[in-house]
């Protein structure tokens, strides 16, 4: 936690480097959010690595306006940074949502709210690298390791514990029995169990 403080405080300070370094401490953790939206709003027109890129771009630029002290007020800066750039893409795509005025305001509550469910249902899932890592830690270590898992693991995984769907609504929505969806759930919590509890490198 010293070591994030003392680059967070050199990033205020405009040092570049800094800012990067911080900023790429969130790259999987953002990215897992943006997914989650893309996939409720856009379709797959999108490609959330490249949201995250573009969301660094402003956070980059706009640093020097950021007052935030600690890794929870940066993550919920970026948070809000990446529901403009989520903001831009839904207007672009989605002419029905063109017009909406409270768009950014809703895309900013659910990743607020995704983040929460995040650390709340999937955290348990699994034990905790380190009984000293924070909640933000937890979070990108969580974002780290789905990140990681096959597509079809990471895909039924989220749809289950983010949106709330269940087995049936999963397969229609994928297109696979529903008994594949639950042997993919399974072996997709088992396969972020033996991620969790690997030894750090």
């Amino acid at each position: 936690m010293g070591e994030d403080n003392r680059i967070l405080q050199r990033a205020r300070a405009g040092d570049g480097t800094a800012i990067g370094v911080v900023l790429e401490g969130f790259r999987s953790y953002l990215t897992l959010l943006a997914r989650i939206q893309i996939g409720r709003r856009l379709q797959s027109k999108v490609d959330p690595d490249d949201v995250v890129q573009e969301t660094f771009f402003d956070a980059h630029r706009q640093f020097s306006t950021f007052r935030g002290e600690n890794t929870e007020a940066v993550a919920a800066w970026l948070r809000s940074i990446l529901a403009g750039q989520l903001a831009q893409l839904i207007r672009r795509y989605c002419v029905t949502e063109a017009r909406n005025i409270r768009l950014e305001i809703s895309i900013e509550q659910d990743l607020d709210s995704s983040s929460a469910r995040l650390a709340q249902g999937l955290a348990g899932q699994g034990s905790s690298p380190s009984e000293s890592v924070g909640r933000r830690e937890e979070l990108t270590i969580l974002a780290n390791m789905l990140e990681r898992l096959p597509p079809d693991y990471r895909d039924v995984i989220l749809l289950r514990q983010i949106d709330g769907l269940s087995f049936g609504e999963i397969s229609s929505l994928l297109g696979r029995s529903e008994d594949s969806i639950q042997k993919l759930w399974v072996r997709g919590l088992q396969a972020l169990r033996d991620l969790m509890n690997q030894p750090p490198k």
